[in-house]
């Protein structure tokens, strides 16, 4: 470069001063910057308006939320709670002096598992019946005392008396074994078989005992008192048989009052009119 024009363009620069060069965001650029930071401002505010308000309406303090509290004996819930998924605990129980529901709208059920997640004991409350699924079911008292136990083999009713308030009695499809049965006091009790024979049984004897009362036994076709080894007695003030077939007298005319009790060889039992010696052998009629 000549040395006139570079001492010209360097009297020119001294000539104008020095230039300045703005540094920042001006324009619509600096509006749309402070328009997102209030924008962002308010979307905080926001945010931590509804936080406080959710905080507030679900109870959210120190100890826990809502119903639910964490105290140092584990979770404590106060009102109705509802579980939309498994709950796994240890031990569940109501507060003192308070009971405990448990309510769904359909069924309940209480599995009891094993190590391999089998089910052991299975206890199933629904709408129409409760079901308990177990190898043996027990009802005790808090003493410990049996009331009821029902497995596989047997069904044993531990209590002092069983009442049976059904209208139509007890059936029993098949034999019973019971040292004393007995109606309530002023009741009557009754033992009857429609349709079939009723058979008392017992190795050592049985006692039918009324004492307030009568006894009375009917039938349709025969009674049967046997005994096979040893007597039956008949041990009464007074023994009627108002029904028996009567003998007829030998004598036309007489009127008799005394007459003697005979038995048939097929155990029909009649009268036959007394007289010095037995008159059973002359009435055999009456057996035909």
């Amino acid at each position: 470069m000549p040395q006139e024009q570079y001492t010209h363009r360097s009297t020119m620069q001294a000539s104008e001063g020095p230039q300045v060069y703005k540094v920042g965001i001006y324009g619509w650029r600096k509006r749309c910057l402070y328009f997102f930071v209030l924008l962002l401002m308010i979307l905080i505010l926001v945010n931590l308006a509804m936080t406080i308000w959710i905080l507030k309406v679900m109870n959210f303090t120190i100890d826990g939320m809502g119903n639910l509290r964490i105290t140092e004996k584990g979770l404590k819930l106060e009102g109705d709670s509802e579980f939309l998924k498994p709950l796994y605990a240890k031990e569940i129980r109501s507060r003192p002096g308070n009971p405990l529901y448990f309510q769904s709208a359909r069924n309940v059920t209480v599995n009891i598992l094993n190590e391999k997640t089998k089910v052991l004991t299975r206890l199933v409350t629904g709408p129409q019946a409760v079901e308990a699924h177990s190898q043996k079911f027990e009802v005790k008292t808090l003493s410990g005392k049996l009331l009821f136990s029902a497995d596989d083999n047997e069904v044993v009713v531990g209590a002092e008396r069983l009442r049976v308030l059904g209208a139509e009695g007890t059936v029993f499809p098949k034999s019973i074994e019971t040292p004393n049965v007995r109606a309530d006091p002023f009741k009557e009790l009754r033992l009857e078989s429609p349709t079939r024979a009723l058979v008392m049984e017992a190795p050592k004897g049985i006692e039918i005992n009324a004492e307030a009362g009568s006894l009375k036994a009917t039938c349709r076709t025969e009674l049967r008192l046997e005994s096979k080894d040893g007597e039956i007695t008949l041990n009464s003030a007074n023994i009627k048989l108002p029904n028996l077939p009567q003998g007829s007298s030998s004598s036309a005319g007489s009127r008799q009052k005394i007459y003697e009790l005979c038995v048939c060889p097929n155990g029909r039992l009649f009268l036959s009119p007394a007289g010095s010696s037995s008159t059973c052998q002359i009435n055999t009629s009456v057996c035909l």
